[in-house]
């Protein structure tokens, strides 16, 4: 279990708190968008192949809201996220 001083806690419960998430691949929702960050430790999501890129997450319906692998697995339980998987398909 994470521990209420960990850095990476910025208030997220006002708006992640008992979100459905989605995991898929990463896509800019717009032309002139090239990348989104985790709302937690802010590693870099894109569509490139790039060493330090990823390439997949959970991201919230609205694909506004992305989380990598690690985040979501230490705060899933903390901010009871549930899994939509009604339509995995890349959006």
């Amino acid at each position: 279990m994470v521990d209420d001083s960990d850095w990476r806690l910025q208030g997220q419960e006002a708006y992640l708190l008992g979100a459905a998430l989605r995991r898929r691949r990463y896509a800019p929702p717009r032309a002139d968008w090239d990348h989104d960050h985790c709302e937690f430790c802010s590693a870099k999501f894109m569509d490139a192949d790039l060493p330090d890129a990823l390439r997949e997450g959970y991201a919230t319906s609205d694909g506004y809201r992305w989380i990598c692998d690690r985040c979501f697995e230490d705060f899933r339980a903390r901010f009871g996220w549930s899994l939509d998987v009604t339509d995995s398909k890349d959006a």
